[in-house]
């Protein structure tokens, strides 16, 4: 394995971290710390430049953000400055490490991804009977820093570029715990390591590619299994499912070293043929969909952003952005039906030609669509709730026509009208009707 020295003058020179800044900058123009950096660029630049040369650059405070949709979580920002520095080190040093990784590695790569991930898995998939699914356990917060250092240098030699990579790692914020003990430790071997690396840094993502690259050899030249790997989401394949229990085993003894462990409740052996969601998207042989969760989520961020919107508060251009987004990332399941019903008759459309299109596109029409968040006959399993007075469900918050409501709804209206002394209507959807 070849060794690279001589790397930091490529990193701290003030040519290297303009062209930082411009990547760092994309999409952040009007955040305050964005802005407030652009203000002053040069003497900021020359300023990083003076501290990195010196060694005396240090980490800022990141501002942290507890997400709990889809899942709870902890989101941590680097300050802009840092990003600078962030992207600068990474043009240098990440194709060293590129370059080793194996061709099913797909996450934060050029020419990767979760849709080329989820093209490779649907292939094998219908070439074998069972499937393995692994998820390592909290694998951010888990990451153990001694073990990331010592992958640093089995290819970098270079004491300066080392020391910069030391000190981002070092840099971290505290995570969530994770109290594991592994073979040799002691009562309070978990409490003295240092681990965890903040969810959100560019060099987070590339870090954890690192650490997991000797797991994809392992698994691909050791094993030789039929594998690809996303983040810390991997899949085994093979039509015995003995072999897949025996390699699963022995990926855990491996992770053990690494002071990772796989998700107990996440780590599956599963027919091929069952639907399965992986990579964000529910799979089964012939068919790709979107899970229910992420359509709901999506339906809610309309309304918000229809709201917002109206109000004035985003303006169409961040609208537009987050939509398409979204529709980048549907579009690549079966959803051409779903799409027409959420976007029915406005900009977004699939079964809108190009000139309605852009006839719908006018000042002062909303992006959204005024049946984008209630479309009857769309409501995903698990999310309709019983009706209230203007016919919106409380849970997804979205309205709905009264003629869309299943009978029992409109017989359950009609029961609680009579008991209140209203007076009978013929129908349930009378009623609803009538109160609306």
């Amino acid at each position: 394995m070849r060794r690279h020295d001589n790397l930091f003058g490529a990193i701290a020179n003030f040519g290297a971290l303009h062209a930082a800044f411009r990547k760092a900058i994309i999409g952040k123009r009007h955040k305050a710390g964005a802005a407030a950096f652009a203000a002053g660029l040069e003497r900021n630049l020359l300023r990083l430049e003076r501290e990195l040369i010196a060694r005396s650059w240090r980490p800022g405070h990141y501002v942290e953000i507890q997400v709990r949709d889809p899942k709870p979580r902890l989101v941590s920002a680097a300050p802009f400055r840092d990003r600078v520095v962030h992207h600068a080190l990474c043009e240098v040093v990440a194709p060293l490490f590129d370059r080793g990784f194996i061709h099913h590695s797909y996450a934060n790569r050029d020419g990767k991804g979760t849709h080329r991930a989820v093209d490779r898995y649907e292939r094998w998939r219908d070439d074998h009977k069972y499937v393995l699914r692994c998820d390592i356990y909290r694998y951010f917060p888990a990451i153990d820093h001694d073990c990331l250092k010592a992958l640093f240098r089995r290819r970098i030699t270079c004491s300066d570029t080392l020391w910069l990579l030391d000190t981002i790692v070092d840099g971290s914020n505290a995570q969530e715990p994770v109290d594991l003990y592994y073979p040799g430790d002691d009562l309070f071997t978990p409490f003295v390591r240092h681990r965890g690396l903040p969810i959100g840094n560019l060099t987070s993502q590339f870090f954890a590619n690192v650490l997991l690259d000797p797991l994809d050899h392992f698994v691909t030249e050791v094993l030789r299994a039929p594998y690809l790997r996303y983040v810390d989401d991997f899949a085994l394949l093979h039509d015995d499912k003995t072999v897949l229990e025996e390699w699963r085993a022995r990926i855990a003894a491996w992770l053990a070293q690494k002071r990772l462990a796989l998700h107990p409740r996440k780590t599956v052996i599963v027919e091929t043929a069952a639907p399965a969601t992986f990579l964000g998207y529910t799979l089964q042989p012939g068919r790709r969909r979107l899970p229910e969760d992420n359509v709901r989520r999506m339906r809610n961020r309309l309304r918000g952003l229809r709201d917002r919107w109206r109000a004035g508060t985003v303006d169409t251009a961040a609208v537009t952005s987050r939509i398409e987004a979204w529709i980048a990332h549907a579009s690549h399941a079966d959803t051409w039906r779903l799409r027409h019903a959420i976007f029915r008759a406005g900009w977004y459309d699939p079964a809108a030609s190009a000139t309605s299109r852009a006839s719908l596109r006018k000042p002062g029409r909303s992006p959204v669509g005024g049946s984008s968040a209630a479309v009857p006959g769309t409501t995903t399993t698990g999310t309709a709730a019983p009706a209230t007075a203007t016919g919106t469900t409380p849970e997804t918050g979205t309205t709905m026509p009264v003629s869309a409501w299943p009978a029992r709804l409109h017989a359950r209206a009609e029961r609680i009208m009579v008991r209140s002394g209203a007076p009978r209507v013929g129908s349930g959807a009378a009623i609803m009707s009538g109160v609306a």
